[in-house]
């Protein structure tokens, strides 16, 4: 009863066109915090509120790095100085900072018979402790002159803390331990190049096991306020605390007490709280084994050789790193988690946490007081992996960095002006772009904040883009004319003399997509003299809840109208003929539709409906010529859409029979071989498909068939076959044949036997 053509939908169209009243433009949100990545911030913060707020500027300093890699960053009585752990050629630096020029200069203070110095630790009597990898040799260093070494029975020693100027602790790995450090026995050791695995002999020395755990190596110690140590492992990410140093061991050492156990992760810092409460940073590997995050997180039993910092270019971390607090007595509680990024290390500047990380070169932190992440402006290098205050000068810190080797200053205090861009962002479609408006401004006036905006029709990173464009402020947003593209990026730049307290709430970039023409998704017809009775529409709906509200939209009533026009009556109604078609417009316009015809060989279109939002029309051809008549659908956007941007199309559908003559038949003859009767009919129409026959014997018995004897019924001539069993038609005469097309017209013929 239908036949026709479906691109997409196997199902009828809609009743109507629904009319949208929704704009044809589009909005897009930008969230900063997910929009405004580190690198891309200067003097900014982006909050996880979506919002910009005051914050750092990352400052690289100039100057020639001494080594490839950098690995530990150590603070002396000399603000303007500091200490420098490096690798691979086991050296000592001392780095002076000059303020004024931004730069840095090193002096080799000492070179040591180790690969990597992992840890540095000053002493009060200007000496200096060190400790080493892949040999786990514990150094102490004074006037750029060895004094003393002992191999420990580790492979790499991983942090040192001085806890006064007597005793220092040192942590190890493979196997993970700590060790306490007699510092003046220490010093009159001498350097010894063997190492050491005797209990006597390493006391003789000064250094006795303080505590041991199970995890292969201890990455961080802490002292926290009441004075108990805590410690943080690889590569399970366990963080412990243990009685205070001089305090009674439980058996050869002390025992520690698991504050929080992890899997598959690396403490890589830890920062006590006044109140005994703890802060850590943990990174988690990208997948199943064991971390590998920093120089010696994993180690080797083989070849206890560490494992570089630095990954292939082509590599991309995939795991995720926490920021933990645990509360004195209290348990643990994560404050922030980010994916795919490396966090290495953690300091405190007021109510804001500052922690440094890799991957690229991200510097992110957490508002104490507001309970909210943030990022701050990130650096050039891959992986930042040091981090301290420097002394006597608030609110600034000095970043270590890696990959590339060097240093970054991070200044909460500076007046320079503060910018902001955002990554790629993607319009969905090439669009015409309208204004940018924010939600809020706070403590800004709008003349003050300058806006910029570039676009592109490419995804690429660097190719394509065309200049910045200033964007001017008008009744509240900031625009331009002639803006055009797919991709967009957003600048933001507010003078130096701005409110420190100023705040730029989310925006919203509106914008028009390009207008696409209108398509036909599917054209049916139905047979030949059959009507339609739509069904009503469904009444709105009483009581409206708020997930339709939050849900509603044109899909949602097409939806609703589509069901309602599935339930439509089909009813016989001889000459009438309904076509049925779906249009829509990938832009969501509001359409139109014509549908006209003609005859083969006629030049003359006749319209059947003109201009109509109905999906579907039905009109008699009982006045129409027999005959094959081309259809079209001619469809057009209409209001809201602008008439000067109005698109149309025609699209040419499939060919209409009209044909209300009846079949002929050729031949027909009815027989008997054996017990059964054979009713034979060969047919013909001169425009349908001859579709089949039906046999009324005058015993009341009926018998039809719609397979032709050739096996496939597509031909305007076809011969059908009945085989009737004898008892079936006893008492029979005579058969009554009907041959019939497909619309419907009919021949028949009587035959006896």
């Amino acid at each position: 009863m239908i036949r026709g053509f479906s691109l997409l939908l196997p199902c009828l169209a809609l009743a109507s066109v629904v009319a949208h009243a929704e704009p044809l433009s589009r909005s897009t949100e930008i969230d900063f915090f997910r929009d405004a990545p580190s690198r891309s911030l200067k003097g900014f913060a982006a909050r996880s509120d979506g919002r910009l707020v005051a914050g750092p500027a990352l400052t690289e300093l100039a100057g020639d790095a001494p080594a490839d890699l950098f690995w530990s960053l150590a603070p002396t009585k000399n603000p303007a100085k500091w200490l420098l752990g490096t690798g691979p050629d086991g050296k000592i630096f001392e780095v002076s900072l000059d303020a004024k020029t931004r730069a840095f200069t090193t002096r080799e203070l000492v070179k040591l018979d180790e690969s990597h110095v992992f840890a540095l630790a000053p002493l009060t009597d200007g000496s200096l402790l060190a400790g080493t990898s892949p040999k786990g040799a514990l150094c102490l260093v004074r006037d750029g002159q060895q004094l003393a070494r002992v191999g420990l029975p580790v492979d790499s020693i991983f942090d040192l803390l001085v806890l006064d100027g007597k005793t220092a602790l040192a942590a190890t790995g493979n196997p993970g331990r700590i060790y306490q450090i007699d510092l003046s026995k220490f010093a009159k050791a001498g350097v010894a190049a063997e190492k050491l695995t005797d209990q006597k002999q390493l006391a003789d020395r000064g250094i006795t096991l303080f505590a041991e755990i199970r995890d292969r190596n201890v990455r961080r110690l802490t002292r926290l306020s009441d004075g108990r140590i805590a410690a943080g492992s690889a590569p399970k990410g366990n963080i412990y605390t243990f009685e205070p140093a001089g305090a009674k061991a439980d058996g050869p050492s002390h025992r520690p007490v698991v504050l929080q156990e992890n899997r598959d992760a690396e403490v890589t810092d830890l920062l006590p709280a006044e109140d005994g409460g703890l802060f850590a940073t943990l990174t988690f590997s990208g997948g199943s084994g064991e971390a590998r995050i920093t120089p010696g997180g994993r180690g080797n039993k083989d070849t206890a050789e560490p494992i570089s910092l630095l990954p292939p270019a082509a590599d991309r971390f995939s795991g995720r790193s926490s920021l933990v607090w645990i509360p004195g007595g209290g348990f643990p509680e994560t404050l922030a988690s980010r994916g795919n990024t490396a966090f290495y290390r953690v300091a405190r500047h007021g109510d804001v946490l500052i922690v440094t990380g890799g991957e690229q070169g991200e510097v992110v932190g957490y508002d104490l007081k507001q309970r909210l992440s943030l990022t701050f402006a990130g650096s050039i290098a891959s992986q930042l992996n040091g981090l301290a205050s420097i002394p006597n000068q608030p609110g600034r810190f000095l970043a270590m960095r890696n990959n590339a080797p060097g240093f970054a200053l991070i200044d909460f205090a500076g007046q320079d002006a503060r910018e902001a861009e955002t990554r790629r962002i993607d319009l969905s479609g090439p669009s015409q772009i309208g204004a940018l408006r924010f939600n809020r401004l706070r403590d800004i006036a709008p003349n003050a904040l300058q806006v910029s905006l570039r676009t592109s029709n490419g995804s690429d990173e660097i190719e394509g883009w065309s200049d910045w464009t200033a964007l001017r402020e008008h009744d509240g947003g900031w625009s331009a004319e002639n803006l055009r593209g797919r991709y967009i990026k957003l600048r933001l730049t507010l003078p130096a003399a701005a409110a420190t307290n100023a705040q730029i709430d989310k925006a919203d970039l509106y914008a028009l997509p390009q207008n696409r023409r209108p398509q036909l998704q599917e054209f049916r017809f139905l047979s030949a003299n059959f009507a339609l009775v739509p069904s009503p529409e469904p009444p709105p709906p009483v009581v409206v809840s708020l997930g339709q509200v939050i849900q509603s939209g044109n899909k949602d009533a097409d939806a609703k109208q589509k069901g309602a026009f599935l339930g439509s009556q089909v009813v016989p109604a001889p000459g009438i003929q309904v076509v049925l078609w779906t249009v829509v417009d990938p832009d969501g316009d509001n359409l139109e539709v014509t549908f006209s015809l003609r005859r083969e060989n006629e030049p003359a279109w006749t319209d059947i409906a003109v201009n109509s939002r109905d999906s579907y029309v039905q009109f008699d051809t009982s006045h129409f010529a027999d005959g094959v008549y081309f259809t079209r659908l001619s469809v057009s956007e209409v209001a809201p859409r602008a008439p000067a941007d109005r698109l149309s199309t025609t699209i040419e559908t499939d060919d209409l029979i009209v044909d209300r003559t009846a079949p002929e038949i050729l031949e027909a003859s009815a027989r008997r071989e054996g017990d059964k009767l054979v009713v034979t009919v060969r047919g013909r129409d001169a425009l349908s498909l001859v579709d089949g026959i039906e046999a009324i014997f005058n015993n009341g018995a009926r018998e039809h068939t719609e397979q032709p004897v050739d096996g496939i019924r597509d031909s305007r001539e076809e011969t059908f076959s009945l085989e009737v069993p004898a008892d079936r038609i006893a008492g029979a005469t005579a058969v009554e044949v009907t041959l019939y097309d497909t619309v419907g017209n009919t021949r028949s013929r009587r035959l006896t036997w």
